[in-house]
């Protein structure tokens, strides 16, 4: 599988998965899924993943219905 890597911005904002599970009131394999599927941007460390907040608008702008 290949990954797109991006560099960090030393002031960038994250959030956790479990964070951004309970935001959107979803289950916490849901993020997962989205961030496997490649429609979320995540970062890993071990066994964690963040999510730079400015990923996250922009995920929740693609899923605005119109």
């Amino acid at each position: 599988m290949l990954s797109i890597i991006k560099p960090m911005r030393a002031s960038a904002e994250f959030y956790r998965a479990e964070e951004l599970a309970d935001k959107l009131r979803v289950n916490i394999m849901t993020i997962y899924r989205y961030i496997k599927a490649g429609k979320l941007v995540a970062y890993k460390f071990g066994k964690e993943f963040r999510i730079e907040k400015g990923e996250f608008e922009k995920f929740l702008n693609k899923a605005r219905t119109k």
